[in-house]
């Protein structure tokens, strides 16, 4: 099949990585009991399952978005890593990024937006369009839509099993992990604005 010529497992798996680290959703385990206990049991599978659909669809009409507006992949992209440095610092240096937990229904809002799917994560999705294929980032989505699921699944068990301080080092590991990547991606993406600047 065609969609699958550009498979690469090293690009699902930073694909996967880089968009873990961003939802970071063991760092919001926390925040899932709390929503468990303010509206019962949260449907681990709608949300995730509305998480994924919203990174898929944005993945390819995002792109149509920035062209409407006249915006190219490469600036699109440079823009998503700031948004991604800055997530990377917030997560180095403990600042907690903002999240809402007002809601009707927790499955959907806030938990599968903007918790997993959020406006980082659809950023850093779009982004790795500059230098992946859709296949292996659809792939990465997939994988980090089951690992949602079986984390909604087991919140309160990993809470107790993981502890606050095991949940801080897993934070600044992957903030440090982000803030490589949004280097590379910045890097990799200017260098191509410059050149497409001079052949233009």
């Amino acid at each position: 099949m065609e969609i699958f010529d550009g498979f690469s497992f090293k690009e699902v798996v930073t694909s996967f990585m880089v968009l873990f680290a961003v939802i970071d959703i063991i760092g919001s385990v926390p925040i899932i009991v709390s929503l468990q206990q303010k509206f019962g049991q949260i449907e681990a599978g709608k949300a995730a399952i509305t998480a994924g659909a919203i990174m898929i669809v944005f993945l390819f009409v995002g792109n149509k978005i920035l062209k409407l507006i006249g915006v190219d992949v490469n600036s699109f992209a440079i823009a998503g890593a700031f948004v991604i440095f800055v997530i990377a610092l917030e997560m180095i240096l403990g600042i907690e990024i903002n999240k809402t937990t007002e809601a009707k229904a927790a499955s959907i809002v806030p938990i599968a937006f903007p918790l997993v799917a959020g406006a980082g994560t659809l950023t850093t999705a779009l982004s790795l369009r500059a230098e992946f294929h859709d296949i292996n980032i659809i792939l990465g989505i997939v994988l980090n839509t089951i690992f949602v699921y079986l984390v909604l699944k087991s919140a309160k068990w990993l809470e107790r099993k993981i502890g606050d301080a095991t949940l801080m080092i897993l934070q600044k590991v992957f903030g440090i992990i982000l803030l490589a990547i949004s280097i590379k991606l910045f890097t990799a993406n200017f260098a191509q604005l410059v050149q497409n600047y001079i052949n233009f």
